[in-house]
């Protein structure tokens, strides 16, 4: 018998079964799962150890917040008590009632805000250009640019809060919002551009290159493919930027004397009295409110800021 019979044209293969051929492509076996190590001892000891030690980081940066929600909440008959308590035994909204009737929370709410997201957007639109010259063109002078950038944000207010306001003052800038504007984009700016430096090193030159060749030239490289790249980095080094002016407060102290045009942190320091004594009801109402805003700003862009847009970007 032949290996091969022909039948109305056509040829039938009688290889031996489990012989294989190049039709028919067997399927790849099947790897064996990697054993899981054996717990022992010392390991369910450091583990446990390791969840106790975040717990406790936790609890140590949730305490302020949660104490300040239940003093905003208490009658000033439970916040004189010296027995405190967690939760309040008769919540009550009087607090918040009484720091709007004291100061002028909503028009200081939004002189923070002006000067908090321009700020933030003027830092993030001069950082991103200047941090892409000091990625990708390495050489003494970016490499002193960037340690002078590391160095200045070791510099204590007090050194520079002087010859600051002579400036402002020499350009008829003090007491005014631009000037404070200006002020928090230059204070902000050092931490924006060595943040954004380095997620600029993390986009492959290949990406580049690829444009570069299609025609591209630096500033439409940066704008069309470095930039979109960028993205998770804008969204974090704008809201570091953001809240860091939004939170800011000796700045603010100093520059602006107008009541209509301080901001949020001055006016909170309103509520203590002649004396020193704080208004304690009022006040952790009026700070509770006045930390609402970074806390709904992160819990809605945290997803862009610990998601990674660069995986899968270059195949090798």
């Amino acid at each position: 018998m032949t290996a091969t019979q022909s039948t109305g044209g056509s040829k039938r293969s009688s290889a031996p079964r489990g012989a294989g051929s190049a039709g028919l492509p067997r399927s790849t076996p099947r790897r064996p799962a990697t054993p899981r190590r054996p717990a022992t001892p010392r390991r369910t000891a450091t583990r446990a150890g390791q969840y106790a030690a975040l717990l406790g980081y936790l609890a140590f940066l949730a305490f302020p917040f949660l104490w300040l929600l239940s003093t905003a909440f208490k009658p000033p008959r439970e916040l004189g008590s010296t027995h405190p308590t967690w939760i309040p035994e008769a919540p009550t909204l009087e607090n918040f009632r009484q720091a709007f009737a004291q100061q002028p929370l909503l028009a200081a709410a939004g002189n923070s805000l002006l000067a908090a997201a321009v700020s933030a957007l003027l830092a993030i639109l001069l950082a991103t250009p200047m941090a892409y010259v000091l990625a990708r063109f390495r050489n003494r002078l970016s490499r002193a640019a960037t340690g002078w950038v590391v160095i200045s944000q070791a510099f204590p207010l007090v050194l520079v809060i002087i010859p600051l306001f002579l400036i402002l003052k020499g350009l008829h800038l003090v007491d005014s919002r631009i000037g404070l504007i200006m002020v928090y984009v230059v204070w902000s700016l050092p931490f924006a551009l060595w943040m954004l430096t380095g997620y600029v090193r993390a986009v492959p030159r290949e990406l580049e290159e690829a444009a570069a060749v299609d025609g591209a030239g630096r500033f439409r490289t940066l704008v069309s493919v470095t930039a979109p790249l960028l993205a998770p980095g804008i969204v974090a080094t704008a809201l570091f930027a953001f809240i860091t002016a939004w939170n800011e407060f000796f700045f603010a102290l100093v520059l602006l004397k107008s009541p209509e045009k301080q901001t949020l942190p001055v006016v909170l320091t309103h509520f203590l009295g002649t004396e020193g004594v704080a208004d304690l009801g009022p006040l952790a109402a009026a700070a509770l409110l006045a930390t609402l805003p970074s806390l709904l700003l992160f819990a809605a862009i945290q997803r862009r800021i610990t998601g990674g847009m660069l995986a899968g970007a270059v195949k090798s």
